[in-house]
């Protein structure tokens, strides 16, 4: 693989590179919720209209562990349109195909990049919290009929397509990886906003991606040809936070922003969001 060639020069100064970012006019979003009020929410994410439940309760609630994956943040239903573009790059270059496994980090309770990725892949794991995933797996179940091709009657049944979609608990502070096969690429997109989850999220990323790398998958050779990319999608909030992240990024893998030619509109400079790609080290 080599990611240069689509993306450029990969970063060598996380400093610079954050200096850099957030030279940017950056508009004001915010914490970045697209309307924490609402306990239902209509988006419209890759041509599916998608009807997501929200728990307003449990975002206004003292759970010490953290409350934010109750609600859709404005990042997600742009990252997933674009993700699961046929123009994406990472489509356009078979990085991405049909025979693909891919795990979500952080998925919140909405489901959406799952539900717009997941029928274009093997497999699409979600991992939350465990106080997410009653929500997550409704919003998942409830607009099966929405993203997969329906039957004959008319329906896509939860039996026929659920076992694509999966949803598991996974604690970045808890919980080991090492239960779980090795994928093709893992997505995080928006867990950055507080500084204490920068090591666990990116040591969570790096275990995932060395499961590959350490040939549990039986297939050195493959491995070695293909290894598991890292996504990352996120809102720009904290310029300290961000470079905190993006130190420690570079510290497990070799990274490179996405430029703005291969991004949809929404995701471009200015808009407030960026992502990057990154291979373990």
């Amino acid at each position: 693989m080599h990611l240069a060639s689509i993306l450029g020069e990969p970063v060598v100064d996380a400093e610079e590179e954050a200096f850099v970012v957030f030279s940017q006019a950056i508009p004001s979003q915010s914490l970045g919720f697209i309307d924490p009020k609402a306990s239902t929410l209509e988006i419209n994410v890759g041509g599916h209209d998608l009807t997501i439940h929200q728990s307003r309760g449990l975002l206004e609630s003292t759970r010490k562990e953290g409350t934010t994956g109750a609600v859709v943040w404005k990042v997600t239903p742009l990252f997933a349109t674009w993700i699961s573009s046929p123009n994406n790059f990472l489509t356009t270059t078979s990085l991405l195909t049909p025979t693909s496994t891919v795990v979500e980090l952080g998925a919140g309770v909405s489901g959406i990049v799952a539900l717009a990725l997941g029928p274009q892949v093997s497999l699409y794991t979600t991992t939350d919290q465990t106080y997410v995933l009653k929500l997550l797996r409704q919003n998942i179940a409830e607009n099966l009929n929405t993203v997969f091709p329906q039957s004959r009657k008319g329906k896509a049944k939860q039996s026929d397509y659920g076992n694509r979609i999966k949803c598991e608990a996974l604690d970045w502070e808890t919980d080991s990886v090492s239960n779980l096969d090795p994928v093709d690429l893992v997505i995080a997109c928006d867990c950055i906003y507080n500084e204490s989850l920068i090591e666990p999220l990116n040591s969570t990323a790096a275990a995932i991606c060395r499961l590959r790398a350490s040939g549990s998958s039986g297939n050195s050779s493959s491995s070695e040809a293909k290894p598991t990319l890292c996504l990352i999608a996120q809102q720009l909030r904290s310029p300290d936070v961000f470079e905190a992240w993006l130190k420690s990024f570079c510290e497990k893998f070799t990274v490179w922003q996405v430029p703005d030619s291969l991004l949809d509109a929404g995701l471009r400079e200015g808009s407030g969001f960026v992502v990057h790609v990154g291979i373990v080290k």
